[in-house]
C-alpha cells in the first residue's frame, strides 16, 4: 500500500519520468518499467557454507534457520515460527542469516527451500512457517517435536 502511494506521488510530482514523449501522433506512449535486479548469488553451494549448515543441522536437535533472533525476530514469518516452537516450552536453536549472507542463501539450496524461516527436527527438515502453522494446528509437529 505504501509502495503504491509512493509511485502515484511521484507520478504526480514528476508525471514526464513515468512516459516518454511520442515523437510522432502515430508513436505510443510506453510506460518505463522499473529495473530488474538480478542477483550476483551463485545457487550453488560452496563446501565450507554446506559443512557448516550440515553441522548446525546434525548438533542441534530443533533448528530455525531464522531472521534475527528468538528474542528479537526481524520480520513475522520468523516471528511466527518462534512462538510456535515457543509454545512447546522446549529448548531449540535458532541461526540469525541475517548476520551471514553465505549461511542466509546456503540453506535455501542445502533444504532446496526457496524461502526463511526454516525449520529442521533431528536433522530432517520440515518446513517453512506455512508448514509450520499447519503442522501445529494438526497436532502433527506436536508429535514430532515430542520424540526430540
Amino acid at each position: 500500500m505504501y509502495r503504491s502511494f509512493l509511485i502515484v506521488a511521484a507520478f504526480l510530482l514528476h508525471p514526464s519520468a513515468a512516459f516518454t514523449s511520442p515523437s510522432s501522433p502515430t508513436q505510443q506512449y510506453s510506460i518505463i518499467r522499473p529495473r530488474t535486479i538480478t542477483s550476483s548469488l551463485s545457487l550453488s553451494l560452496d563446501d565450507s557454507t554446506q559443512s557448516k549448515i550440515q553441522t548446525l543441522v546434525d548438533e542441534n536437535p530443533v533448528l530455525l534457520f531464522m531472521k534475527g533472533t528468538k528474542l528479537f525476530p526481524q520480520c513475522g514469518f520468523s516471528n511466527t515460527a518462534c512462538q510456535i516452537l515457543q509454545s512447546y516450552n522446549i529448548d531449540f536453536e535458532t541461526v540469525d542469516v541475517l548476520a551471514d549472507e553465505s549461511i542466509r542463501q546456503g540453506v535455501k539450496t542445502f533444504s532446496d527451500w526457496p524461502t526463511i524461516p526454516q525449520l529442521y527436527v533431528c536433522g530432517e527438515f520440515v518446513g517453512g512457517s506455512d508448514i509450520m502453522i499447519e503442522m501445529y494446528q494438526s497436532g502433527e509437529l506436536g508429535e514430532m517435536i515430542e520424540k526430540v
